[in-house]
């Protein structure tokens, strides 16, 4: 079943996870819901997915989930002069 909102997402993802990667987990879920619609698997997969999606922005610092470092961004490369 998807989620609407935030808050109908299962207990331990409420209470673990802040209010950005709720909202990553849910949307993943939800896309993985539909994207699996005929798998007997469907719902385990759709929380695989999510959490998938949610590893790759947070990490586990502890017992809280801490966004990762953002990307610097790469510096342009300049000609040689020659």
């Amino acid at each position: 079943m998807p989620y609407a909102t935030n808050s109908m997402l299962p207990a331990p993802v409420r209470h673990h996870l802040p209010a950005g990667a709720q909202t990553i987990y849910r949307e993943a879920f939800n896309g993985a819901w539909h994207q699996y619609a005929t798998s007997e698997r469907r719902e385990e997969i759709a929380h695989r997915v999510a959490w998938s999606a949610v590893k790759k922005r947070y990490r586990k610092a502890g017992e809280t989930w801490v966004p990762l470092a953002p990307l610097e961004p790469a510096r342009p490369v300049r000609a040689r002069r020659r």
